[in-house]
């Protein structure tokens, strides 16, 4: 406050690390500069209330952090500056590009009115000299604020695109890079299965033990889709002995047989 007419909220650290004790009283400092090489210890008289060069505003007057429930529990007191960070505004030179919306998570209150900034440097800036960045006047023309939409709000088409179509498109290419064939059951099928069990592994909204539980399955169904073209290129061409065989064709040939009896395609999903 007396070098730099700057306000520099302490109250927020609870250790006594860099503090002082004058005439009776305890003074906190902001760091070891200001309570050792700024002089503090040597001359204290010249930082306190009587000999500071500046007067500290009363408590009604001293900008202060906000909290999301805080602000909202202000509804409906509307945010200054239609919620623009103006210490971006300034720093960018009050220009258009300048213009960026604050966040909720950054606000402060001075003198009863509520600001939004983009960062949390931007909001110590603003609370260490808060007349330095008051705007009186925003330009006539701002950039029209970006509110989230709801998903459910949107129509069937755009629920999908904006909901799904990601999950949707890395299955898709999943399962034509891959082109599986379960035994006894047409390509369609086996691809329709696939894609469900791609969406079920991957699923981020699921649990991970859900998430596991059906990476097993896929990983399962993978196995049985390989063996159509396994058997295919092992029993091409003359009969062979079974000492020539590979040493699991026996397992997986049974394996093959058993999917005949009843592959059941609703049950490996």
């Amino acid at each position: 406050m007396a070098l730099h007419h700057h306000l520099f909220d302490c109250s927020e650290d609870e250790a006594l690390t860099h503090a002082a004790e004058h005439r009776g009283h305890y003074y906190k400092m902001c760091g070891k500069n200001h309570l050792e090489v700024r002089k503090f210890l040597l001359t204290p008289d010249e930082f306190v209330t009587l000999g500071c060069p500046h007067t500290l505003p009363p408590p009604d007057q001293l900008p202060a952090k906000l909290t999301e429930i805080q602000v909202k529990n202000r509804f409906p007191q509307q945010v200054e500056m239609k919620g623009f960070c103006s210490v971006t505004f300034l720093e960018g030179k009050q220009r258009y590009e300048a213009l960026v919306q604050g966040k909720i998570n950054y606000a402060a209150e001075y003198r009863g009115k509520i600001y939004f900034f983009e960062t949390e440097q931007k909001r110590h800036k603003f609370m260490r000299t808060p007349e330095t960045y008051l705007i009186p006047k925003l330009p006539v023309k701002v950039p029209p604020v970006c509110e989230p939409v709801s998903l459910t709000s949107l129509p069937v088409l755009g629920y999908l695109e904006q909901g799904v179509s990601e999950a949707i498109i890395k299955a898709m290419t999943a399962v034509g890079c891959l082109k599986p064939k379960y035994p006894f059951i047409n390509i369609q099928k086996s691809a329709l299965i696939y894609v469900a069990l791609y969406l079920k592994a991957f699923n981020h909204n699921s649990t991970t033990r859900n998430r596991e539980q059906y990476r097993k399955k896929l990983a399962l169904f993978e196995e049985d889709c390989a063996l159509v073209p396994y058997l295919g290129s092992i029993m091409k061409g003359d009969y062979k002995p079974p000492n020539e065989r590979p040493i699991d064709f026996e397992f997986k040939l049974n394996r093959f047989s058993a999917l005949r009896v009843s592959p059941k395609p609703n049950s490996i999903i």
